[in-house]
């Protein structure tokens, strides 16, 4: 008997389950802030004298499960180390995945796992294949571990100048983990904002930031590619993002540099180098990581705006982060170049992108921008009272789980928190899985309709 393909197989198993891969993984992300918001709530989680709503609690929560980074009270002071504990956890949780940890559990305990679960969590880290996705999430495991440990000793031996040893192990674990994971949350009132002179903490954070963002498929390829003996080549995947991450990196930096040069607010008045530093590291935040050096509100406009196009980029599909990401704009940019010099398809690195991925990319970037322009019209509403260009700042940094903030996140009223919910959420989980979670699974159809063209441009 002649094997089904492999295509027919998968749907089978679609028909069979209840859930989608993309409703599993909207229902377990929210499952995950309920319970987080549950844990917060508990007053052993709160410093002495402080006390948090329902809705800051649930921000909170959500803010960390979607690695985003924006607050509404001082992460330092409003919570007790175990709140803080609770925090770690939920941006590591939020970071690797609900069912990449779930998954883990189920290894630990010696379960099996099987195709449906294989299914949804190729769909979580934007896996190429479902084969050897099993094994591609221990070695996340083994790979987000090694890197934070890494990443929490310079981190340790910096703080560890100011703080007593124990409460500066936790401070570098604590910022090394939102970092890589591109959480944001800091344990200190300004951020990063007091270190932004010192090269060993802004340079390490940044580098976590940068390696969470590249995305664990391929950091994991790029590992293969320089331990095989024969320089297995990388994936085209690989070389897209590897060079639209550097591309944006460079960009930016020397963009902002410029626009903040003499602005006496910023970098004026700092030293030369310190001045390339508060540069870099602003370019890299904006990546969805959503640690600081410099006070946003003293930027330029030209300087949040393009903050703004960085967050709504975001870093790269598989990651920690959120945003479009940038092999979604990598995509529509070269898209759009080839057709405005009369190519029919867009050729990369002597391969051609498959049409499907074109149209694929100009919906999540539709969505997105329909999700912006919604949230930011509700929240002129609700929040009258703030400028445009905040509320606007505000809803990309929910959006791309950045976490920078013009500094009105704590005074937005209860609606305004709830729409920034909500991004965070359609964020963290990405604007086409959450509208694939919308929508039955619906049997193919073999009608093929005539075409015919339509005027567009």
């Amino acid at each position: 008997m002649k094997p089904l393909p492999r295509q027919a197989v998968i749907d089978a198993h679609k028909r069979r389950r209840g859930l989608s891969p993309a409703q599993l993984i909207a229902l377990s992300f929210a499952l995950a802030i309920a319970v987080g918001t549950v844990l917060l709530s508990l007053p052993a989680a709160h410093a002495p004298g402080h006390s948090m709503g329902f809705l800051d609690l649930l921000f909170t929560a959500t803010s960390a499960i979607c690695v985003t980074g924006l607050i509404v009270v001082d992460t330092g002071t409003a919570f007790s180390p175990f709140g803080q504990v609770i925090l770690l956890l939920l941006i590591q949780i939020g970071g690797l995945g609900i069912l990449t940890f779930g998954t883990l559990l189920a290894l630990a305990s010696g379960r099996r796992i099987g195709f449906e679960q294989r299914l949804s969590l190729r769909t979580q880290i934007s896996a190429l294949q479902v084969g050897g996705v099993v094994r591609l999430i221990r070695n996340i495991l083994l790979l987000t571990l090694l890197l934070e440990l890494l990443g929490a000793l310079p981190l340790y031996l910096r703080f560890a100048l100011n703080q007593e040893p124990h409460k500066a192990a936790f401070s570098a674990l604590f910022h090394s983990v939102s970092a890589f994971n591109n959480a944001g949350f800091s344990l200190f009132s300004d951020s990063l904002m007091s270190f932004a002179a010192d090269p060993t903490i802004i340079m390490t954070v940044a580098v976590l930031v940068i390696l969470g963002g590249l995305g664990f498929i391929v950091i994991a390829d790029v590992v293969a590619h320089y331990r095989s003996s024969r320089r297995k080549m990388l994936s085209l995947h690989s070389k897209i993002v590897l060079f639209a991450t550097a591309i944006l990196l460079l960009l930016s930096t020397v963009i902002l540099l410029a626009l903040e040069w003499r602005n006496p607010q910023t970098l004026a008045d700092l030293p030369f180098f310190d001045k390339l530093l508060a540069g870099f590291f602003q370019a890299v935040t904006p990546r969805t990581a959503g640690f600081n050096t410099l006070d946003y509100s003293d930027l330029s406009t030209a300087s949040l705006l393009l903050t703004m196009l960085l967050m709504f980029i975001g870093a790269n599909p598989g990651s920690t982060a959120g945003g479009i990401k940038t092999v979604t704009f990598f995509i529509l940019l070269g898209s759009a170049w080839s057709l405005s010099r009369g190519r029919g398809e867009l050729t990369v690195f002597g391969r051609r992108i498959a049409f499907e991925l074109v149209i694929r990319a100009g919906v999540i970037a539709l969505i997105a921008m329909m999700l912006l322009g919604a949230a930011v019209t509700a929240l002129s509403i609700s929040d009258a009272d703030k400028s445009l260009l905040a509320l606007a700042f505000e809803a990309v940094s929910a959006f791309g789980t950045v976490g920078l903030s013009l500094g009105i996140t704590a005074e937005m009223s209860a609606t305004g928190k709830i729409i920034l919910m909500l991004l965070m959420y359609l964020g963290r989980i990405g604007p086409l899985t959450f509208a694939l979670a919308l929508v039955e699974q619906q049997a193919r159809q073999n009608i093929s309709y005539p075409a015919e063209e339509v005027v567009i441009g």
